[in-house]
């Protein structure tokens, strides 16, 4: 039972970074409008994340320090500030996006307006983050995400063309009422929203948090190897219901009720109660995962005390971080801003910020000083090598795909 519950901040970490708000649209999106022609982009997404999260928790098991903490050491303070700025901005931008997704989620199941849920959501958020303990905050949220699996077996009962399906994700082509220039930009947002960078600044502090040591390595890489490809199976089957059901009928998604759509034709009521289920635990997990994040990355800049494994007051500049986190998203959301659109521009920001996040995570990686003989192999070394470039080619062009296509227009 110790090692199972040991396993839970993998899939807490897959299904807030690959199942929040961004993924929870962007995926079905994409699935009515492209089929499954981008599971591909899933796909390489997924390989990358292990990847980077693997080397960023093995750092944290063998050095007992937090990668950011390292990454300023080894660095030095002008490389880390850049990272440090380019972080927490696409951080926060994500949470502001997750907090309205809880809002979103609870105005689909209770029909109160989503603005009178986000004060509500922010508080909870802070309360959460200030009170409950870490072990508890992954158990709960990241478990009840489960609740997704819903869209993998509504794929099951809509019993879709699967021959169709196979194609569409096996021979990727843009269709034929779409242009390239959209169908790059959805492939630039999916990698962006699957290797976004507070992921692995979250699972390397959350391991500390947890007490790794180099004797934990395999419950580590057992949370990288479930937890990150669960959270691309259910992106996978979320765009596979859009696909179904949504494609054919030229329905767009731009709302968080029509992701569920498909969930409640195959499913009915019953179906639609696990999805709101999934949609609640996935965006508050990802909220309180993005609201540590951004106080882990600055508080080991600064070389404050920080986690929920310290009492409150003395990591006091920790949890302020967190909390004045909670209170500017609460007033970004209160300006009316729409969160899906936030996070869709939180994705391709994301991408961007890729260089700068595992460039150093490789570095570190590879330093005698810090893994002796736990550094980077050779397999490590070559994967990392290629994915610093596609992070790079996603970098560079994510910007101008969003000012030709009008973010994905």
């Amino acid at each position: 039972m110790k090692r199972f519950f040991a396993v839970a901040l993998g899939i807490l970490t897959a299904i807030g970074g690959f199942v929040d708000i961004g993924d929870l649209v962007t995926n079905s999106l994409v699935g009515a409008r492209f089929g499954l022609s981008l599971a591909w982009v899933v796909l390489v997404g997924v390989l990358g994340i292990c990847v980077f999260a693997e080397m960023s928790g093995r750092v944290a098991a063998v050095s007992g320090r937090a990668t950011f903490d390292l990454v300023r050491e080894r660095l030095g303070p002008k490389a880390g500030l850049l990272n440090l700025l380019a972080s927490v901005a696409v951080t926060l931008l994500t949470m502001i996006a997750e907090i309205g997704g809880v809002a979103l989620s609870l105005e689909l199941a209770t029909s109160v307006n989503r603005y009178l849920w986000i004060p509500v959501v922010g508080a909870a958020v802070w309360l959460v983050l200030w009170r409950v303990k870490f072990a508890v905050l992954e158990n709960v949220f990241g478990l009840a995400g489960l609740a997704l699996l819903v869209f993998a077996v509504a794929v099951w009962k809509l019993g879709p063309d699967w021959g169709g399906l196979a194609a569409s994700a096996g021979h990727p082509a843009v269709p034929v009422r779409e242009d390239v220039w959209s169908y790059a930009y959805y492939g630039v947002a999916l990698f962006g929203a699957a290797m976004t960078p507070y992921e692995v600044f979250f699972f390397s502090s959350g391991g500390i948090e947890e007490h790794w040591k180099a004797k934990d390595l395999a419950t580590m890489r057992a949370n990288v190897f479930i937890g990150f490809p669960l959270g691309g199976l259910l992106s996978l089957a979320i765009a596979a219901t859009a696909a179904t059901i949504l494609l054919p009928r030229g329905i767009e998604v731009d709302t968080l009720g029509q992701v569920s759509l498909p969930v409640v034709v195959a499913l009915g009521k019953v179906g639609l109660a696990f999805a709101l289920l999934g949609f609640f635990a996935a965006t508050f997990g990802a909220a309180c995962e993005t609201g540590l994040s951004v106080g882990y990355s600055i508080a080991q800049y600064f070389g404050w005390q920080w986690g929920k494994f310290v009492e409150p007051l003395r990591a006091a500049r920790f949890h302020t971080v967190v909390l004045l986190s909670c209170v500017v998203a609460i007033g970004v959301l209160l300006t009316t801003v729409d969160p899906i659109m936030v996070t869709e521009y939180s994705v391709v920001f994301s991408a961007v910020a890729l260089p700068l996040t595992y460039l150093p995570i490789l570095v570190v990686a590879n330093d005698r000083t810090y893994m002796g003989r736990y550094r980077n192999g050779r397999v490590a070394n070559v994967l990392g090598s290629i994915y610093l470039v596609l992070v790079l080619v996603a970098s560079l062009a994510a910007i101008p795909l969003m000012v030709v296509t009008g973010a994905g227009q």
